[in-house]
């Protein structure tokens, strides 16, 4: 409860007494480069093999002949959409994103660069956490996009190339019975996934104390506590939300 309540008010520092928005500008679009298209490779790669890995796993257990081929389509779509494309790329963004957020502020934190900005009277926390936890925010949703794109595609070239099922087939199943609020509901959970990554990445390497090991330290423990979060939230959010 002592380090949630921290927590709490690192988030509250990191929103009030801010400085002026001209201040961020640079600063966002930095952070929307490095965090965003610095990983879009990353989310390619394994999004679009975790998609052709579920429709050749779906068509291996279809052993009925009363189950219509074109499902293994509609399989690799909602479970797509509603839990692969969100969250197995949220725990991959933990590793990469969250891992270099607690790192970089934690460098700063031991070296005193945190130090420097706050006698200068700059709320480090704003100046250093926002422009970070606001472009995961908007970068993110647009990762996850991506990757629903690319996992579906991959599995379409996985289904089709292995000779599961017709292209015809697997189109009328990614169509059939489709709701549009699992979209929603994917860019939701991308939000509140991207918002708790950046925060607690942020503030595990904002309070380092320590030296080099330390940093490292911190490094593992935002990712560990981004992956439980994360996979806490996805499960409040099902409750909520389906």
């Amino acid at each position: 409860m002592r380090s949630f309540g921290k927590y709490m008010i690192f988030l509250f520092r990191m929103l009030t007494d801010r400085e002026p928005l001209r201040v961020y500008s640079k600063l966002l679009l930095d952070e929307c480069v490095r965090i965003g298209v610095d990983s879009v490779y990353l989310v390619a790669i394994i999004s679009t093999f975790i998609g052709a890995v579920t429709a050749v796993q779906t068509a291996y257990n279809l052993v009925s002949p009363l189950i219509p081929v074109y499902i293994i389509g509609t399989i690799v779509r909602d479970m797509t959409i509603l839990e692969l494309a969100p969250t197995v790329t949220a725990i991959v963004f933990a590793g990469k994103v969250g891992s270099n957020i607690a790192g970089g502020l934690g460098t700063m934190r031991i070296t005193e660069q945190i130090d420097a900005l706050e006698v200068m009277g700059i709320n480090a926390v704003s100046y250093l956490v926002l422009p970070k936890v606001v472009a995961a925010m908007i970068t993110y949703p647009m990762l996850v996009t991506i990757a629903a794109f690319l996992a579906i595609s991959g599995g379409y070239l996985a289904g089709t190339l292995a000779n599961l099922l017709t292209p015809e087939e697997y189109i009328y199943g990614i169509r059939i019975d489709f709701m549009q609020f699992n979209v929603s509901f994917m860019l939701i959970k991308s939000v509140v996934f991207a918002f708790l990554v950046a925060s607690i990445s942020a503030y595990k390497g904002f309070y380092t104390r320590g030296g080099a090991l330390e940093v490292g330290t911190a490094s593992t423990n935002a990712v560990t506590n981004s992956c439980i979060a994360i996979l806490l939230a996805d499960y409040l959010l099902a409750q909520l939300l389906v």
